[in-house]
């Protein structure tokens, strides 16, 4: 098991916590627990009773509970935000806050196989409970279902090549690890830019064995039924895809398309958004590097 001290500083945390409007004797939802950063500062804020529910699909954030009765953490990707919180008896709140993507901890620790930094067995899965892993995408999906992970989700053009010659090199044998992967790969990893687009398909592969653009969807859609009127949603993302769902939802109630204008040329939409875009300063940046590319919208339930 982990210790706290090993997850990073909560990225954006005052920001994301002043934009939930804490009331004291609120109820709140951190669904992407992780260290216990933002979680810790809601309890700050919340009265005696008020009630703070987390959720972490990750088994090494359990390790991070925290002790104080009004707070409950739910061991489930919070994809199932709705399902766990009646499970608890909770039909709706006052504030959801969101953290999205891959952990400081997670991409610390090798084995994972986050990180471009270090060798290690394809894996990325959020929850080691996922049957689907990076090894299974990269050694079984079919060229045009690599190529699809790889423009889609990771945003190369040279996705087509890049499916190709993985396909062609696993013939041979599989690909086991990362390093295994990027030295298939390395012709197309120019020095200039190599963190960059190794960066690019490890996000694609990330995405596709943890769902989380199907995730995020559900849950955006979730978050709208369960806040009260008045209630508001935290979301930090950390890249163009993310940030791009999140922000047509907020405006329009919906991730594709334009909402219905009623005879007058109106139309209703479920969410207000409240102040502008927040990202990280220069000095925040300088001690969580991770935050570089973080991006903090807040919404209130209309």
């Amino acid at each position: 098991m982990t210790t706290t001290m090993e997850y990073h500083n909560p990225v954006l945390l005052h920001p994301t916590v002043d934009g939930l409007d804490i009331k004291p004797d609120g109820v709140y939802v951190d669904v992407t627990f992780g260290g216990g950063g933002h979680s810790k500062e809601i309890l700050r804020r919340l009265g005696p009773n008020g009630k703070l529910f987390a959720f972490d699909q990750d088994e090494d954030a359990l390790a991070n509970a925290l002790p104080d009765e009004r707070f409950t953490l739910i061991n489930e990707n919070f994809r199932f935000i709705k399902r766990f919180l009646r499970f608890h008896g909770v039909k709706e709140v006052d504030g959801i806050l969101a953290d999205l993507g891959v952990s400081s901890h997670q991409f610390d620790v090798p084995e994972r196989g986050f990180s471009t930094r270090f060798d290690a067995g394809l894996d990325m899965r959020m929850s080691q409970k996922n049957d689907l892993n990076a090894y299974r995408v990269v050694n079984e999906y079919e060229e045009q279902d690599l190529r699809r992970v790889f423009f889609d989700y990771g945003e190369l053009k040279n996705a087509p090549v890049l499916a190709r010659t993985i396909v062609e090199a696993r013939r041979d044998y599989p690909i086991k690890t990362t390093d295994e992967l990027k030295d298939i790969l390395k012709k197309y990893l120019p020095e200039k830019v190599r963190n960059k687009i190794l960066a690019q398909i490890y996000q694609a592969i990330r995405i596709e064995v943890n769902q989380e653009m199907d995730v995020l969807k559900e849950f955006i859609e979730q978050s709208l039924e369960i806040l009260k009127p008045g209630g508001r949603l935290s979301v930090i993302s950390y890249h163009s895809l993310e940030d791009r769902l999140v922000k047509r939802f907020i405006k329009n109630g919906m991730f594709e398309g334009e909402p219905e204008r009623d005879f007058y040329g109106n139309f209703s939409v479920p969410f207000k958004t409240i102040g502008k875009l927040i990202v990280p300063d220069e000095a925040e940046i300088k001690i969580n590097n991770r935050a570089r590319s973080a991006k903090l919208r807040i919404a209130e339930k209309i």
